[in-house]
C-alpha cells in the first residue's frame, strides 16, 4: 500500500483565555501570565488538517479538497471564527483552549466526518499555529507516555 499524505491549511481568528478554575487566581496568573487576562486576548490561528491513505485509482486522490475545505468549515470554523474558545464553541466547552488542548479537540471534532470523504484513508493529523513560533499537533497514534 502506497501511504501519501494530504494537508489542508486554513485560518481562524478567535479570542481566548488560559485559567483553571480548580486552582486559585494567583496560580492562573503566575502559571498563564498574559494568557490569563480576565478581559481575553486573541490569535490569528492556522489550522493543518492531514489526511493520510491511498489514493483513489480512478481520481488520484486521497481526498477531495474541495470536501475536506467544507467539512473543516463546517465543523471547526464556523463554530471557531471570530469567537470567544472559552464561552462561544459547543466542543470545547469546559476545555482549557491552550493550543495542545484545541489541536486534540479539532481532531476529534473532524475525525469521523474526514474519515467518510477519504477514499481509503483517514484523518492522520490537526496541526495548530496559535503564533509563527508556537504549534501544537494532535495525531491518534496509538503513542502512549509512561
Amino acid at each position: 500500500m502506497t501511504v501519501i499524505y494530504v494537508t489542508r491549511k486554513e485560518h481562524f481568528t478567535a479570542a481566548h483565555r488560559l485559567h483553571n478554575p480548580e486552582k486559585s487566581d494567583e496560580w492562573n496568573r503566575e502559571t498563564f501570565g498574559p494568557c490569563n487576562h480576565p478581559n481575553w486576548h486573541g490569535h490569528n490561528y492556522v489550522i493543518e488538517v492531514t489526511v493520510a491513505g491511498e489514493p483513489d485509482p480512478d481520481t488520484g486522490y486521497v481526498v477531495d479538497l474541495g470536501k475536506l475545505k467544507h467539512t473543516i468549515h463546517n465543523r471547526v470554523l464556523n463554530k471557531c471564527d471570530h469567537k470567544n474558545l472559552n464561552l462561544d464553541v459547543d466542543f470545547l466547552k469546559g476545555v482549557i483552549p491552550s493550543a495542545e488542548n484545541l489541536a486534540r479537540c479539532f481532531f476529534f471534532e473532524l475525525k469521523e466526518d474526514v474519515n467518510e470523504i477519504t477514499y481509503d484513508g483517514q484523518l492522520y493529523a490537526v496541526r495548530l499555529y496559535e503564533t509563527e513560533r508556537n504549534i501544537a499537533e494532535y495525531r491518534e497514534d496509538g503513542t502512549t507516555l509512561t
